[in-house]
């Protein structure tokens, strides 16, 4: 068996200008599949039968395999992103609120910090909420790493900030893709499953 690039969950034409379908032909149609090409093609060197992706990256990380760890990483990294987002937008409620509210004081608290975080983050990478022991914490990630590689830091929510995601629609105005996402595309109901820490088992897939 091999990897395979994930449906969209939605259709790329479904964010308007948020993110045209330029970006999606792009950013998935070019990019993710090009990660998933290349993590098949480097895993028939490996000697592994048939693993999950999530075993693959940790074991291309505990080899020092960079090559695989980057491909199969960003597979990963990729396949929860298009999960977080949603052309519906909204707002969090319930327990995931109530998780916002506790840990940054408040929605809007959360989404001025994790642009701070998203926007400051230097060169390519991601922004992420994680699960963090019992509380949640924003950090970030350079290149293709990921929370799965990081024992204790439980994915929640991501943004991809490399140029690729976002420079077709806003060129190098960051700040306001991150501002367009959070306010109007963010799928806020995947977000609150992975509060039971199991994010890494919703953009897994076998090998």
């Amino acid at each position: 068996m091999a990897f395979t690039l994930p449906e969209l969950p939605y259709s790329k034409t479904a964010f308007g200008d948020t993110i045209s379908e330029d970006t999606f032909d792009y950013h998935y149609g070019k990019h993710h599949k090009a990660y998933v090409d290349k993590t098949n093609a480097a895993l028939e060197k490996t000697g592994l039968s048939s693993p999950k992706l999530s075993e693959v990256i940790l074991h291309a990380k505990s080899q020092g395999d960079n090559g695989l760890f980057n491909n199969s990483a960003q597979v990963w990294n990729h396949s929860f992103y298009w999960e977080c987002l949603s052309p519906d937008g909204g707002k969090p409620s319930g327990e995931l609120k109530d998780a916002l509210d506790r840990d940054f004081g408040s929605v809007d608290d959360f989404k001025k910090k994790f642009k701070e975080e998203a926007t400051g983050h230097f060169a390519s990478g991601w922004a992420w909420l994680v699960m963090d022991g019992d509380k949640l914490a924003i950090t970030s990630f350079h290149d293709a790493d990921t929370p799965v590689a990081h024992q204790g830091k439980k994915p929640v929510f991501t943004l991809d900030v490399w140029e690729h995601a976002y420079y077709l629609d806003y060129q190098n105005a960051r700040p306001d893709y991150i501002d367009a996402l959070l306010d109007d595309a963010i799928n806020w109901d995947f977000v609150a499953k992975n509060l039971d820490g199991k994010g890494v088992e919703r953009a897994d897939q076998d090998g």
